[in-house]
């Protein structure tokens, strides 16, 4: 019997997810269907985290059309960045974008696995500077960075891209993927325990020698931009 998953991992139990994710793991399924199928895949467990992940606010006061004043409420954390993985958490991000209420700056990390040791590589990095030894004022938002990720394999991305934005300055991290497998799952909730919640939508058990999730759903990246057979 497998052991608990740490207590910063969460995996969807929403039926819909479920019955999507069914229907994008099928080799039937064509490269418009993968994409639409990845939105609604990420729009609803990009609902999930934030619910739990965010609070709300009041902000001011505003009008209805029929002159009635009332309060208006936002989110906490007012800072927010979403932070795609390079290239299939483009199939992801405009889901996320749309939920949120307020603008949110999209920063961009390149990473990929090494095909002999599997370990990650990181060829592309926007991240703006942080200065670091500027304190924050006791009254500003903290941090927060969607990091979107679809594929949690070995863990070994999504540990690294966690890792950089810990030194980057945030002050918390959700991950957010379609699917992912117990061990790289695992490895990436201990990456930073205390400042990173996991969502994903479905959790697998095996990882084949090529860093492969099975069952799993394939190269999502390849899926996404019918480029399978590269």
């Amino acid at each position: 019997m497998s052991s608990p998953l740490p207590p910063n991992v969460h995996v969807s139990k929403h039926p819909c997810l479920r019955a999507k994710l069914s229907q994008l793991r099928s080799k039937n399924t064509s490269k418009r269907e993968t994409k639409a199928l990845i939105h609604e895949i990420a729009y609803i467990i990009g609902c999930e985290a934030l619910a739990t992940g965010l609070q709300t606010i009041l902000s001011g006061t505003d009008e209805t059309p029929l002159g009635a004043t009332y309060a208006v409420e936002t989110i906490y954390p007012t800072h927010v960045s979403l932070v795609p993985i390079l290239r299939s958490g483009f199939g992801m991000t405009d889901a996320i974008e749309s939920l949120l209420p307020i603008p949110a700056p999209i920063h961009h990390l390149g990473l990929f696995r090494e095909s002999t040791s599997l370990q990650p590589v990181e060829y592309y990095n926007n991240l703006p500077y942080h200065k670091a030894s500027t304190p924050k004022s006791p009254s500003s938002s903290p941090h927060l960075a969607i990091l979107i990720d679809p594929i949690i394999a070995t863990g070994g991305t999504s540990s690294a891209a966690i890792q950089t934005l810990k030194e980057w300055g945030v002050d918390k991290i959700i991950v957010l993927s379609v699917l992912g497998s117990e061990e790289g799952v695992r490895k990436a909730a201990g990456e930073w325990i205390e400042g990173t919640d996991i969502w994903v939508g479905g959790l697998d058990k095996d990882v084949n020698a090529k860093g492969m999730i099975l069952p799993g759903v394939g190269d999502v990246g390849d899926r996404l931009f019918g480029t399978v057979g590269k």
